[in-house]
């Protein structure tokens, strides 16, 4: 391991505003900050009633700072298990005095280990792997959807942004079929039709740009974007259709996805 990715987990391991826990350490009943936090972020982090915005799969942390900076009224956590990527934003919010952000490094699949129910307003996935061989792996499916209600407050808020059509469509069709009520629904962010469902304002939308979505649009992708609310009942629906793959993922372009409920 290099000397400078030594250094960034130096860091990581004193950053009072970033939490970090293995899986083993859940295992074994050790005690860890991160795991007290479950059910007071608001009071023993942030020391505020502020609604709380996850950002999942936040990579750098780009889109967690720049919310926080936005939105100065919220508190942000950016979670990833990359904490060499997460070490950017880390640094980039203590260096800005940001009181309002913080970071969570473990898997996405242990969130309900440090959050309880009730305690996270709003999701922001932000162009997560779109998975296409494996539906359970995909952060919008009814795997994760069914973890993240259990989380979020009555009618909790999704953001998805994403560069992938097939991600883009899966979601979709997952909304319709499961009759979450849409926000805001647009194939091409930065050249919306007339037809497309937008907030009032986008520029906190195109403004903030992840490492990511800057690769995409200067490869002349087009940027996708759904928000939707997530309603507790009833029980999810997984969408059983026929999506292309997207064509500069390593697939062909005529190669198909068919996703069974079986």
């Amino acid at each position: 391991m290099g000397k400078n990715k030594l250094k960034k987990f130096a860091d990581m391991e004193v950053f009072d505003h970033v939490f970090q826990c293995a899986m083993h350490e859940i295992r074994d009943g050790e005690t860890n900050p991160a795991l007290e936090m479950k059910g007071h972020w608001g009071e023993r982090f942030f020391h505020n009633e502020n609604p709380i915005t996850l950002e999942l799969g936040c990579g750098h942390g780009e889109y967690t700072v720049g919310l926080a900076q936005q939105f100065p009224q919220r508190n942000f956590i950016g979670i990833d298990i990359k904490g060499a990527r997460m070490w950017h934003g880390a640094k980039q919010a203590k260096e800005a005095g940001l009181s309002n952000v913080a970071f969570l490094r473990i898997n996405i699949e242990m969130l309900e280990y440090f959050f309880s129910a009730d305690e996270i307003e709003q999701i922001w996935i932000t162009f997560p792997d779109p998975q296409m061989k494996k539906a359970t792996k995909r952060l919008t499916s009814t795997f994760f959807m069914a973890r993240y209600r259990r989380l979020l407050m009555a009618d909790g808020i999704i953001h998805l942004k994403t560069d992938s059509p097939f991600l883009y469509t899966y979601t979709r069709e997952l909304i319709r079929l499961n009759n979450y009520p849409l926000l805001a629904d647009t194939a091409d962010l930065y050249h919306p039709s007339e037809t497309d469902i937008l907030p009032d304002s986008i520029e906190g939308l195109t403004t903030i740009q992840t490492h990511y979505e800057k690769q995409w649009l200067d490869r002349g992708l087009s940027i996708k974007y759904l928000s939707f609310r997530l309603p507790a009942e009833p029980q999810l629906q997984e969408p059983d259709i026929e999506i292309e793959k997207d064509t500069y993922r390593s697939y062909g372009r005529n190669y198909v996805c068919t996703h069974n409920k079986s």
